[in-house]
């Protein structure tokens, strides 16, 4: 098949890593493979796909609602499915998700799939709400088939009138699970946490989370000041990069935190980060349900974080992490605290992580579904062809 993935912004997040693990397992499968990508990119991720994947950027495709933009994008897109002619269009990110399916159907593609990553209508504005409830219930009526990378999304998504059922899937985001099961330290473990070569390790909490604002970074730095004060050697290392740095230094900066908080910057070994980590935690307003969760609990530490759709697909409270309300940061800096001053207890939920089945999220395991799926929407189709 002629398979053109689409996705908003090819940075260094999880549902690029989604996109990229995918595009490269179809094309090692045989299939003809393109990426076209919005104007924001990072050079890393191109040069990862380049060798086996046609990588086409779409300077017209921003992240902002840019309507004249937008149509642009829309068109050159057309034009793209003209010269390639794809069996399958398959869509990352909310705005490629709009404008990819448009441009799709505009050109008669016989398939069209939207990976649902994150529920972009949640925790935003009511206006925003709106504008986005109508543009995902318009596009729903030339999808094919939802890969959703949670139940969660798929039942927001139902729940909302967003597709019918029988179109939604499910194919958990896939990685390489056993490289986070029993990894090192990192060689410069005492540089990342600031301490001197006599001294033992401290207790260490990561975040691993693009600096971006739903990620609240600001707000949890704001109450780690709290655990600080009971645990002054805690450490948080925050790994990650993106626009929200400036304001998180500055937070680091107001609350005299330059010793307790450190920006490692983009880790190319997450694994040893968390091997290093007693707990991750995350505080995101809204996801899909992040690799990192699975990640954390494939390296058999437990995860503090706030609620979210399909979180507890993985996450049992007290048992494998922690569950608090979504909207009190503060609890979760209150949860990370007194799971760092129970030892026995937090011993007892990192074992209970290393038990967590995990198996779903490997890569060959989302790979066979997302083509299950394929092959199941292109079957359907020619039953209804022959029928006809």
């Amino acid at each position: 098949m002629v398979i053109a993935h689409i996705i908003t912004r090819l940075l260094r997040a999880g549902s690029e890593e989604n996109t990229i693990g995918t595009c490269l397992a179809q094309a090692a499968a045989g299939h003809q493979v393109i990426l076209i990508h919005g104007n924001e990119w990072n050079p890393e991720q191109v040069t990862r796909c380049s060798s086996r994947v046609r990588v086409i950027e779409l300077k017209e495709m921003v992240h902002a609602i840019d309507l004249r933009k937008d149509i642009q994008a829309i068109g050159r897109l057309c034009t793209i499915f003209r010269d390639t002619r794809p069996t399958v269009i398959h869509t990352h990110q909310s705005k490629a998700g709009i404008i990819g399916r448009c441009a799709a159907r505009l050109s008669q593609v016989p398939v069209i799939v939207h990976g649902v990553h994150i529920v972009p209508f949640e925790s935003v504005g009511r206006l925003q709400k709106m504008v986005y409830l109508l543009a995902e219930r318009a596009a729903a009526g030339c999808t094919d088939a939802f890969i959703n990378v949670s139940e969660g999304t798929r039942q927001m998504y139902l729940a909302h009138a967003v597709g019918r059922p029988e179109r939604h899937f499910v194919a958990h985001s896939g990685f390489d699970v056993d490289r986070f099961c029993g990894a090192a330290f990192p060689d410069d473990w005492r540089v990342l946490c600031g301490v001197e070569e006599f001294e033992e390790k401290p207790p260490v909490v990561l975040m691993l989370a693009a600096f971006e604002p739903r990620k609240r970074h600001v707000a949890f730095v704001t109450a780690f000041k709290r655990t600080v004060k009971k645990i002054p050697n805690a450490r948080l290392l925050l790994a990650g990069e993106g626009p929200m740095r400036k304001s998180i230094e500055a937070a680091i900066t107001l609350h005299g935190l330059q010793n307790s908080v450190r920006l490692l910057g983009f880790s190319q070994c997450p694994e040893r980060l968390i091997a290093l980590a007693d707990l991750t935690v995350l505080t995101s307003e809204r996801e899909g349900l992040p690799r990192v969760v699975v990640q954390s609990l494939a390296g058999g530490k437990p995860v503090v974080m706030t609620a979210l759709p399909g979180v507890t697909e993985l996450l049992t409270s007290e048992s494998n992490g922690i569950i608090v309300p979504a909207d009190d940061v503060e609890a979760t800096a209150d949860a990370v605290t007194e799971l760092l001053l129970d030892s026995e207890k937090l011993r007892r939920m990192q074992l209970r992580a290393s038990q967590t089945d995990v198996s779903s999220w490997r890569m060959d395991v989302m790979c066979n579904t997302i083509s299950g799926i394929y092959q199941g929407v292109i079957d359907a189709s020619n039953a209804h062809f022959a029928a006809a």
